[in-house]
């Protein structure tokens, strides 16, 4: 019966020390994993905060809970940099699509100034070469150049029915032009009405 009853008092004894250890406290990956734990640790250690101020599940739950604002915060972070990069792609596609408008209005600007340019030395057109012949006579229908050459068109001179008189004055001379310009403009300097 002694050892009966040596064995019931080392199990009571063994018993009684398994009983008064503290459960390890919940550590920081736990309270983060779990929002629900975590909130109740901080209420737990809010009600009595210079009691708690230093016991380690609080100590873990505060770090817990700052480690959680930090990852919030890069992820806003993160967040704001994606919409500030989405903007910036944005405005360089405006930016471009900007300067292509620009560069084909130019271009289109250019091409109609050459066009006009070459309208200039292009063919005449079957209606007005019809109003032409209408107007002036039959026109010596030769084949029209091709490309950007330009064109010019003749009429055949008109046959002279009597010989015109040749003038016999004989131009003045250069010299004496001068002088007649001269004498004009001393005679208009010394009119009254100036």
């Amino acid at each position: 019966m002694k050892i009966v009853s040596v064995t019931i008092c080392l199990s009571g004894l063994g018993l009684l020390a398994a009983c008064s250890e503290e459960p390890p406290p919940v550590s920081i990956d736990e309270l983060m994993a779990n929002p629900r734990l975590l909130e109740a640790t901080v209420v737990r250690c809010g009600q009595n905060r210079a009691e708690m101020k230093y016991v380690a599940e609080c100590v873990n739950a505060r770090d817990a809970v700052n480690r959680l604002e930090r990852a919030e915060e890069r992820e806003r972070r993160a967040a704001l940099e994606e919409q500030s990069e989405r903007k910036r792609q944005a405005l360089r596609q405006t930016q471009e699509a900007a300067a292509a408008a620009r560069r084909r209005a130019e271009e289109e600007r250019r091409r109609r100034e050459e066009a006009a340019y070459l309208g200039l030395f292009e063919e005449t057109p079957a209606a007005n070469v019809a109003e032409q012949s209408d107007r002036n006579g039959p026109i010596n229908s030769a084949p029209a150049p091709v490309g950007n050459a330009p064109t010019a068109e003749f009429e055949s001179a008109p046959e002279p029915e009597e010989e015109l008189p040749v003038a016999e004055e004989l131009p003045a001379e250069p010299g004496s032009d001068l002088e007649a310009i001269r004498e004009e403009l001393k005679r208009r300097q010394q009119s009254p009405n100036n």
